[in-house]
């Protein structure tokens, strides 16, 4: 049985890509059901749109209160019944009403070494603080910043003349390889959480 992947975005959609070139493949085990986003007229979107994948829009500017946009936020994603639900760029925090629906099934990609700079500024923090290898996580999301449970970590040494772009692209290519690796491995072979512990099979 094929897996159903929500996928949620902010931006660029490089991960989607990825994500959607991997799912072409029978084998691989899952499908893009949809893609939501916190903002109109983005590259994610087209992307989406070009596959054939349904896509929504839903802007915490648009809800009076945080939480309202919370619960809609759920009610758009739990329509298309997912199994797993992938932060893939999207840079909206979810809250109570979120998590309680989707608990052990919201993933989220992170652009450092996690416990390590947790944040929006990954690998500007890891250039300040001066550390020699950074990297990219997958993790489970909580209530906290950055700090659910951690599904796999891949390392990026940071070079002597590294920028913050140069730096951030190669985190990426990284990130993008340890993604689609994981997702597909966890639809074809499931996953337990015990405690902090993630252990797929």
């Amino acid at each position: 049985m094929t897996a159903r992947l929500v996928v949620l975005i902010s931006g660029t959609g490089s991960n989607l890509q990825a994500l959607l070139q991997a799912c072409a493949d029978p084998a691989y085990g899952a499908t893009v059901v949809a893609v939501g986003a916190d903002r109109d007229g983005i590259a994610g979107l087209e992307i989406a749109a070009a596959a054939g994948v349904p896509t929504f829009v839903c802007r915490v500017r648009d809800f009076p209160q945080r939480s309202e946009w919370d619960r809609a936020l759920t009610d758009h994603v739990a329509r298309y019944r997912p199994d797993l639900v992938i932060s893939a760029g999207f840079l909206k925090l979810v809250g109570e009403h979120f998590l309680a629906a989707f608990e052990g099934r919201y993933i989220n990609t992170h652009n450092a070494l996690l416990p390590a700079f947790p944040g929006i500024h990954g690998p500007r923090d890891a250039l300040a603080y001066g550390v020699k290898i950074t990297g990219a996580t997958l993790h489970f999301v909580d209530a906290g910043v950055d700090t659910g449970p951690i599904i796999a970590q891949v390392a990026v040494p940071v070079l002597d003349d590294d920028t913050e772009e140069t730096l951030t692209e190669r985190i990426k290519q990284a990130e993008r390889r340890q993604l689609v690796e994981y997702v597909g491995r966890m639809v074809r072979e499931g996953w337990t959480i015990q405690g902090r512990k993630v252990t797929i099979p």
